[in-house]
């Protein structure tokens, strides 16, 4: 069964993830076809994605890593891009994972939040990553806590007043999607994001797919003629 396109009667989006390059595994093209709509996507990293580099020292890795997603995020129409710089590999869901992403959410005061998945196994099978899965929950529940005026006070004294205006949440890369957001007309976008972190793509081999086909592989609807050539998928929920 053919799934339904994702609600666009919105304006605003917060897009959360654990490292640079994640969002640019699919949901880059979907931020470019909404900012090409005037869409308003902000992005924040937990992560400067330090320890994604074998060849090269965290120090070194953590700079040039932030750059490329600053430069992949352009190439989507995204001109926030933000940091909470917790340990690349060691990010751990709890109450301080909370509370930073709430008191972005309060800070961007989005309509719709996105993620990856936090579910243990992609869409394709693979085993999702630790940061990734902490990310993504923390993620779930921050759209929760940044409405409640009762949870994480001392936002409030920092001038962050509860946001209750999240009306969708959602996460690509899951096995469970209920939506899709065609992009066919914005392929070529999302594949030039992911061509920005060419130090990290470089570091994986000659034998890692090019973006364009990797990109082909997630995103392409061969089997399924109601669908646009590419669609990104979305686990998404509506509050």
């Amino acid at each position: 069964m053919t799934l339904p396109s994702f609600p666009e009667d919105w304006q605003t989006a917060l897009c959360v993830a654990a490292h640079p390059d994640d969002l640019e595994y699919g949901l880059a093209a979907a931020v470019a076809r909404w900012t090409a709509q005037g869409k308003t996507v902000t992005y924040l990293l937990a992560t400067r994605g330090e320890a994604g580099i074998d060849g090269m020292q965290p120090d070194e890795a953590g700079p040039v890593r932030e750059q490329e997603e600053r430069d992949g995020a352009a190439h989507v129409g995204v001109e926030i891009v933000d940091f909470l710089e917790l340990q690349d590999g060691a990010v751990e869901y709890g109450l301080p994972l909370r509370r930073a992403i709430a008191a972005q959410i309060r800070r961007r005061q989005p309509d719709l939040v996105l993620s990856l998945t936090h579910r243990e196994v992609f869409a394709g099978g693979g085993l999702n990553q630790a940061d990734h899965r902490a990310v993504g929950l923390g993620t779930l529940d921050a759209c929760a806590d940044a409405g409640n005026r009762w949870i994480f006070t001392d936002l409030v004294d920092e001038g962050l007043r509860p946001w209750p205006g999240v009306r969708w949440f959602g996460f690509s890369g899951s096995a469970q999607a209920t939506h899709t957001v065609d992009v066919t007309d914005t392929f070529a976008d999302g594949v030039a994001s992911l061509q920005a972190h060419r130090q990290y793509l470089d570091a994986l081999g000659t034998d890692y797919p090019a973006p364009d086909a990797l990109l082909e592989m997630i995103l392409g609807t061969h089997d399924d003629p109601d669908l646009g050539d590419y669609t990104v998928r979305l686990e998404a929920f509506q509050r």
